[in-house]
């Protein structure tokens, strides 16, 4: 059999047992991949995933800025509150250009030089800020952090996945969002209570040690087998499972994987668009979609608004919020690689939809002028119920299952495509939820419930679950 016929093989699965096995099978040959994939975890392991998620905790600090700082950049260099507004805002459109080439610099640089790249970017765009004298600088500043947070957010999972065992990839990878609540809630507290300068040089702090310790972890064995170097393929994944553990079944199912993977012909971004990958873009864009437009930015950059018009501190609600979304993302952490993932996405996107009803029904009552304590209480639950929902899955596990479920020949145009698809409807959200608000707002968080429902089945209906297996496994399936 020729070999561009061996690219049409079945792809054979039988169910999922520690005595499985998944095989691409054809006429001439075999490919098996046998679930005695290594399982350990070893201090390489543990150092390098510090090392990486350090970039999800400067990502938060960077989300976490722009809120407490803006007093003190208004009054400092006499910035109207339109010009706050392309500040805050622009973080966003450096986020949608550096998704748009994330994928590309991933395969380019491998997983480890494209964090150090985003890092240098992140840094410049630090001392920008903190040297700053009239808002063209600070925007550029703004623009730059956006830039390398963009291509952050997809190559630290997809490394993450990468490295990890198949048993604990999914908890080693959510920790990404984890660092991301604690980076943002550190800053916003930080942020309230020293000079916005201060911050900004606080900032910087995370990426340099970052871009300091990448040059003590290995890079990702199986970009190393893509970029065909064989002998450091080999040094890294021994570093990673350990100088005694016997890689020898997870090292041919990854050579296997890689060599078959060659053989599809490269047609670029075109390779997308064919039959065979409309399933994984399908869920991959779809689940980023539904992370947006479920409601997180309105719900994240009103929280102090709705909370002052509760009656309630702002600052201290904020606050409390933030610590309670820390408190989320560690029982997923704790529960992804024994529920799995589609468990908590579903009970993740339902809770959401719920906090959108009970928040649209507080606002639909008090333009009724029904009983303001009742009113002000549904508020507060509303709020409480679609973050804390919102961090059990909806806001790390779709970047989980983007880095599990893309095939090794289009992981870079495929990340970067879903990666911009996430950016730009964060953008159109953000951009949308004033307007919205205005219109109507019961009825914005009912819309805002409506996607949710969506969104719930589709997660239903369409995501896989992806606990338990390898890359490879999945990526043949």
């Amino acid at each position: 059999m020729e070999k561009n016929e061996m690219l049409e093989g079945l792809v054979t699965r039988r169910p999922i047992t520690d005595e499985a096995e998944t095989s691409i099978i054809d006429g001439d040959s075999v490919i098996s991949y046998n679930n005695h994939a290594s399982t350990s975890v070893t201090i390489t392991v543990i150092f390098s995933t510090i090392v990486a998620i350090s970039g999800s905790y400067a990502f938060g600090n960077a989300v976490g800025y722009s809120s407490p700082a803006k007093s003190g950049i208004m009054k400092d260099l006499g910035l109207s509150l339109s010009e706050y507004a392309v500040f805050g805002s622009i973080l966003t459109v450096g986020g949608m250009l550096g998704a748009a080439c994330s994928g590309k610099i991933a395969d380019l640089v491998g997983r480890r030089g494209a964090m150090g790249i985003s890092e240098i970017f992140c840094i410049t765009g630090w001392f920008a800020i903190v040297f700053s004298k009239d808002a063209l600088w600070l925007d550029l500043g703004r623009l730059l952090v956006g830039c390398g947070s963009g291509v952050l957010c997809y190559v630290i999972p997809l490394y993450l996945a990468e490295i990890a065992a198949k048993n604990v990839r999914g908890a080693f990878s959510s920790l990404t969002i984890l660092m991301l609540c604690c980076g943002k809630a550190v800053m916003f507290i930080m942020g309230s209570l020293i000079n916005w300068r201060t911050s900004a040089l606080i900032g910087v702090i995370p990426c340099v040690l970052q871009l300091i310790r990448l040059f003590f972890i290995p890079e990702s064995p199986r970009w190393l087998a893509k970029t065909n170097e064989t002998k450091e393929f080999e040094a890294a994944l021994r570093r990673l499972r350990g100088e005694h553990a016997d890689i020898s079944q997870e090292a041919t199912d990854i050579r296997l994987y890689t060599e078959y993977i060659e053989q599809i012909p490269d047609e670029g971004l075109l390779n997308l668009f064919q039959k065979r990958y409309a399933y994984p873009l399908i869920v991959g864009a779809g689940l980023m979609m539904f992370q947006q437009f479920g409601g997180l930015n309105g719900f994240s950059y009103y929280a102090s608004f709705i909370f002052e018009s509760a009656g309630f501190p702002s600052t201290v609600g904020s606050i409390g919020v933030a610590v309670l979304q820390i408190f989320m993302a560690i029982i997923g952490v704790l529960f992804i690689d024994k529920s799995g993932r589609r468990p908590l996405l579903l009970m993740s996107a339902g809770g959401s939809c719920l906090g959108c009803v009970i928040t649209g029904l507080s606002f639909f009552l008090q333009d009724f002028h029904a009983r303001k304590d009742l009113t002000a209480t549904l508020v507060i639950i509303g709020v409480l119920v679609f973050l804390l929902s919102f961090e059990l899955g909806m806001g790390g596990i779709p970047w989980i299952i983007v880095s599990e479920i893309f095939p090794l020949n289009i992981r870079g145009s495929g990340g970067s495509m879903v990666n911009l698809i996430n950016w730009t409807s964060s953008w159109v959200v953000s951009y949308t939820f004033t307007f919205l608000f205005e219109w109507n707002s019961a009825g914005t968080f009912f819309i805002l419930a409506f996607m949710g429902a969506v969104g719930t089945v589709f997660i239903g209906k369409l995501v896989p679950e992806t606990k338990g297996r390898t890359l490879e496994e999945l990526q043949t399936y």
